[in-house]
């Protein structure tokens, strides 16, 4: 069984809200997951901040599992320093043509 760590879109139109949750790779995006792990709220506040509220720990637990984060849910947890920033296949390759 392959799982993931997604978003789950709630709110209304024009006005997202996302639930980052543990779930089955097969399943529909707003199905029942696995477990929810944290929320992200894009539309930023008056302040001007997007709201990202997380679990850390039970995170951590779903990746030394071996849970596969989706590329928005990668590009958050690079912000809060649980993975490393890892480059690209595409830019190996760009690196390697733009070197001879």
């Amino acid at each position: 069984m392959v799982v993931r760590i997604r978003l789950a879109r709630h709110g209304r139109r024009n006005l997202p809200f996302y639930q980052i949750v543990v779930a089955n790779a097969r399943t529909g995006r707003n199905s029942k997951p696995i477990e929810k792990i944290g929320s992200y709220n894009p539309i930023p506040d008056k302040d001007g901040n997007k709201l990202i509220n997380l679990n850390f720990e039970r995170a951590k637990y779903w990746l030394t599992v071996g849970a596969q984060p989706s590329e928005p849910v990668e590009k958050l947890l690079v912000k809060a320093d649980l993975l490393p920033q890892a480059p690209k296949p595409w830019m190996e390759t760009a690196v390697k043509k733009f070197k001879g």
